[in-house]
C-alpha cells in the first residue's frame, strides 16, 4: 500500500524550524515552527536576507560558505549538523543546531538551500555551566 505525503502539510507540522533559502539567500519558505523559534511571522522573513537571523559577527562567514555552497554544488552540512548563533526577533541570543539539503534546477544547478533546524540554546547554556563548574572544581583541587 502506498500513501501520498502532502509535503506541505509535513513542512507546516513539523517541529524544527524548516527555511528554504535561494540562490541569493532570500527566504522562501518560512514554517510554523520557524516563526516560534525566531519570531518572525512569514509574512515577515519571505523575502527578506538570511541576515534577519544571523548575528551580524557572523555574517561574513557565512556569506563566505553559502557562496562556496552554491558555486560549487556541495556542502559537508548535509550530513553534518552546524551549530551556530542566531538572533531571535527581539534581540536575545539562540544557539541552533541544523543540517542543510541542496535543491537543484533542471540544469543541475543549485537554486535553493533547505536548513532544518533546531533551537539548541537551553541544552548550550546548561552545557556551558557543567564546563564552568567543572573548571572551578579543577581549580579548587589544583
Amino acid at each position: 500500500m502506498t500513501t501520498d505525503i502532502d509535503y506541505a502539510q509535513l513542512v507546516a507540522a513539523i517541529g524544527d524550524a524548516v527555511i528554504v533559502s535561494d540562490a541569493g539567500g532570500a527566504i522562501t519558505l518560512w514554517n510554523a515552527a520557524a516563526e516560534r523559534m525566531f519570531g518572525f511571522t512569514p509574512a515577515e522573513a519571505l523575502g527578506q536576507s538570511l541576515d534577519l537571523i544571523i548575528p551580524e559577527r557572523q555574517r561574513q562567514r557565512h556569506w563566505d560558505g553559502y557562496q562556496k555552497t552554491m558555486s560549487t554544488g556541495q556542502t559537508r552540512y548535509g550530513s553534518d549538523v552546524l551549530r551556530v548563533p542566531a538572533v531571535h526577533k527581539d534581540g536575545h541570543a539562540l544557539s541552533i543546531a541544523f543540517t542543510v539539503a541542496l535543491l537543484h534546477g533542471t540544469d543541475n544547478a543549485v537554486t535553493a538551500i533547505v536548513a532544518v533546524v533546531r533551537d539548541e540554546t537551553a541544552r548550550f547554556t546548561e552545557d556551558r555551566k557543567l564546563r564552568r563548574r567543572l573548571a572551578e572544581l579543577e581549580a579548587a583541587a589544583a
